[in-house]
């Protein structure tokens, strides 16, 4: 794991960084994609000639007298919750950054985009259990820290539970939120899960993914080690058909979750380490965006 001055270097690193996507092209995208997520209840007041009559409250009316109306205004004020797969399989990258890290810097620039428009940011990290939470606060400070968490945690688990994940953050969010999952999805038994939260909240799924993780390259013998169980096995790369089987597996794999965010109504994109993360992202927004006009 890395020491607290390099994790503080790459946090440094990814507020340069996403500062300037943030200025450049992605905030007004925000604050037109992720309004108020409804109204809000503001004063009781007298009457007036023109207010709507449904506006009236009869409780008070009925009391007082006088005729008297609820007011209400839209809640702009949104909360942003970040739900960061920390299992090993996050550990991994043959390219530019492991899984862990663009993780880290995507959460980091949806944050500071939240925090730009006024609204708050929480965080859960989970493997195959709940490992930390950090209730949804505003300021810079406060992503910062977030930021560190990402990078820095040491998680007790290896493997991925989404379902306990999802259902604890179910359980301790109280309002409406948007809430972006990133993770690499290595797992299967989500979905009941996955529709308790999409119920009561604005859920979004960011699969991070690396390249070899799809194919592989021609190079002979190698020996492949899952992470998550320490399960070991030895290929032959040079065989077409065994690489052909291995593609073939995860784009099963790909399809059969795509299928499950479809069904369940949730946006969905993938971002690897061996690409911008900018376009997957802005093309998300602009299809939130035309949805919403």
């Amino acid at each position: 794991m890395p020491t607290a001055k390099e994790i503080w270097a790459k946090v440094k690193k990814i507020q340069f960084k996403t500062d300037r996507l943030i200025n450049s092209v992605l905030c007004g995208q925000y604050a037109s994609v992720f309004k108020g997520v409804g109204i809000e209840f503001e004063e009781v007041r007298l009457y007036q000639p023109g207010d709507d009559i449904r506006a009236i409250d009869w409780n008070v009316t009925a009391r007082t007298g006088k005729p008297y109306i609820k007011r209400y205004v839209e809640e702009r004020e949104l909360t942003v919750m970040l739900l960061v797969d920390l299992s090993a399989s996050q550990y991994f990258g043959s390219v530019n950054a492991l899984k862990s890290d663009l993780t880290a810097e995507i959460a980091a620039l949806l944050s500071f985009l939240a925090i730009k428009n006024n609204d708050q940011v929480g965080l859960l990290l989970f493997s195959d259990c709940c490992e930390k939470y950090l209730p949804p606060q505003k300021g810079r400070r406060h992503v910062l820290r977030v930021i560190r968490e990402i990078l820095g945690y040491r998680p007790s688990g290896k493997k991925t539970d989404l379902a306990a994940a999802l259902g604890y953050l179910n359980t301790i969010l109280k309002r409406r939120s948007i809430v972006f999952i990133l993770s690499d999805f290595f797992d299967t038994r989500f979905e009941k899960a996955l529709q308790g939260l999409k119920r009561r909240h604005d859920v979004i799924a960011i699969r991070i993914e690396d390249p070899r993780e799809e194919s592989l390259p021609e190079i002979g013998l190698l020996c492949l080690q899952d992470l998550e169980t320490g399960y070991r096995t030895m290929i032959d790369t040079s065989e077409k058909k065994v690489r052909a089987e291995i593609q073939a597996r995860v784009f099963v794999q790909r399809k059969k979750l795509e299928r499950l965010f479809r069904k369940n109504k949730i946006d969905y994109i993938t971002v690897s380490t061996g690409y911008s993360y900018l376009e997957p992202l802005q093309k998300l927004f602009l299809k939130r965006e035309r949805r919403i006009g």
